[in-house]
């Protein structure tokens, strides 16, 4: 089973650690794609500060966030984390990689992939530096990140999900990067958290982004904790079922596209 994540916008920081080296990264394949993008990225953000204000403009962040284009300046020499470290926020918080026991971290080694608008795709143990760089950003000379990672991650991403199931836990802004095809996309699930609550005797549901992530996060972690490798979106629905969830979406043939049922406490 190979599962997708989003980044997140939040990272952490590493005080010490050597430096980015592209070529120790999972999917070396991407390596020229992924030096285009630092490379442009890099420079767009390094100069005095109207080149700066600029920057930040382009990124799309706000002043209080000025900090973040200097950071990208310095991503060559910046210290480097484990990207599942350098990942935080509720999904990776729920989803907790640091307390998982030794077989269950092995198995987060093998089957996670976070999707970055900088990297393409990495593994957890992949060792990056802390970057302010999200989907919808569209570089001056690379245009819209989404488009550009399209045809680099096709050309990889088919083998490395094998025969078995995809689950596709990206949100939109990372979904577009790459679309499974065919007997892929029949085997790639998506997973869509609703949150349930009743107002005035009538139940509402809704997707709410921090029930969303943080069930995702729970999810990745349980399958992880019991080994299940369900090899369908079918099976996945069961053993979504069997881990105690409410399931739904799964009742026609072929469904991919399931809905997990939180009820508001």
């Amino acid at each position: 089973m190979l599962v997708l994540l989003p980044p997140s916008e939040g990272k952490a920081e590493g005080a010490r650690g050597r430096p980015l080296e592209l070529d120790s990264l999972s999917l070396p394949e991407l390596t020229r794609a992924r030096e285009t993008v630092l490379d442009e990225l890099v420079a767009l953000c390094r100069g005095d500060e109207d080149d700066r204000e600029k920057a930040r403009e382009v990124l799309g962040l706000s002043q209080g966030l000025r900090g973040e284009v200097v950071k990208n300046a310095r991503l060559r020499t910046a210290p480097t984390l484990p990207a599942g470290e350098i990942y935080t926020g509720v999904l990776y918080d729920a989803l907790g990689l640091a307390t998982l026991d030794p077989a269950a971290k092995r198995r987060a080694a093998r089957s996670l992939l976070v999707f970055s608008a900088l990297w393409g795709a990495v593994g957890i143990k992949d060792r990056i530096p802390s970057y302010r760089l999200s989907g919808g950003v569209k570089l001056p000379g690379i245009g819209a990140l989404g488009r550009f990672w399209r045809g680099p991650l096709e050309s990889v991403l088919p083998e490395a999900a094998g025969g078995g199931l995809v689950l596709d836990l990206r949100s939109s802004a990372y979904a577009g990067m790459w679309k499974p095809k065919g007997d892929l996309a029949r085997r790639t699930a998506t997973v869509r958290v609703l949150q349930s609550r009743l107002v005035g005797g009538v139940e509402k549901r809704s997707v709410v982004s921090h029930f969303n992530k943080a069930t995702k996060g729970r999810i990745v972690r349980a399958l992880l904790e019991t080994g299940a490798a369900p090899k369908t979106p079918a099976a996945l629905a069961g053993t979504l079922r069997e881990l105690g969830h409410v399931v739904e979406g799964d009742d026609k043939p072929g469904a991919t596209a399931l809905d997990v049922v939180v009820t508001e406490l």
